[in-house]
């Protein structure tokens, strides 16, 4: 089954228009963080949440406005505060990229630790429906497994009944390894979908550049007679236990090309050959 689309904010300029037009064209899920649109996107999406109650939301706690990165709990405390309070709910918490708090393996995984342990209260108590880690290098640089953060949550819980609830990392032809490694059983994705973790891609267009670095041989490769975007795109829908692809567009047109080029993703031997060129190069 191909992954649905969400809505990112994070590259869009007015976060509450393109939440209306993700909304009209199907999304359920927008993902937000209290520094994106320079510290005003909580409050542009706020109206357009308040009128799409069956919206789900994920935000993040970790970045400010102003550039700091803090995961220490009385900052995640205080920022799920703001958030909730902006926002009115949040489906998921996301740790925003919580490999910046220490290079440190085992200090990391402390200060993760402590974070969950904040962000669990807050989902035993109602006021969030779960938390998890979105990350940009986090799984690649083996900083940690998802089994190590669904210790961390349960250890947070104090059982197995934790609220540890989704994962966001950057999933494309440019960060591909996510991909090769679902292929073939294992990675990320495979291991937070067989843990009822839901998935998320983020950058699936590498922040708009990968368009622009397909060769036409490459994107014949991929379909034979398709554009760089929507090979991009039936490429990714074609990842295994991938659940949603955050794209960051105002445009309706986008937004069906896009679910078209999803509903539509490549054979996985054309998938494996297409990894394989790119490797080799």
């Amino acid at each position: 089954m191909s992954p649905e689309l969400g809505l990112g904010t994070y590259r869009v300029r007015a976060a509450g228009e393109a939440a209306r037009t993700a909304l009209t064209a199907g999304a359920k899920w927008i993902d937000t963080a209290p520094n994106y649109g320079h510290g005003r996107a909580h409050h542009d999406l706020a109206p357009v949440l308040a009128e799409h109650p069956t919206a789900k939301v994920t935000t993040k706690t970790g970045f400010y406005p102003d550039g700091r990165h803090s995961i220490a709990p009385v900052d995640v405390r205080a920022q799920t505060e703001e958030s909730l309070a902006a926002l009115g709910r949040a489906d998921i918490v996301f740790v925003h990229n919580p490999e910046r708090s220490d290079r440190d393996r085992q200090q990391l995984h402390h200060n993760l630790g402590a974070a969950f342990a904040v962000l669990e209260e807050f989902a035993q108590a109602g006021r969030i429906g779960g938390y998890g880690v979105a990350t940009w290098a986090g799984f690649i640089d083996q900083a940690f497994t998802v089994a190590e953060l669904i210790a961390l949550a349960s250890e947070a819980a104090g059982s197995a009944n934790h609220h540890l609830a989704g994962i966001q990392l950057p999933v494309s032809l440019v960060m591909a390894e996510p991909i090769a490694q679902a292929l073939d059983g294992a990675g990320p994705l495979v291991h937070a979908r067989d843990a009822g973790i839901v998935t998320f891609a983020s950058a699936p267009l590498h922040g708009g550049e990968l368009p622009g670095l397909m060769t036409p041989e490459l994107v014949n490769l991929i379909q034979p007679g398709s554009t760089p975007h929507t090979a991009a795109f039936q490429l990714i829908g074609a990842c295994p236990a991938l659940d949603v692809v955050l794209i960051s567009t105002s445009a309706l047109q986008h937004w069906k090309d896009a679910w078209d080029a999803l509903a539509q993703p490549i054979p996985d031997v054309r998938l494996r050959t297409v990894l394989d060129v790119l490797s080799a190069g």
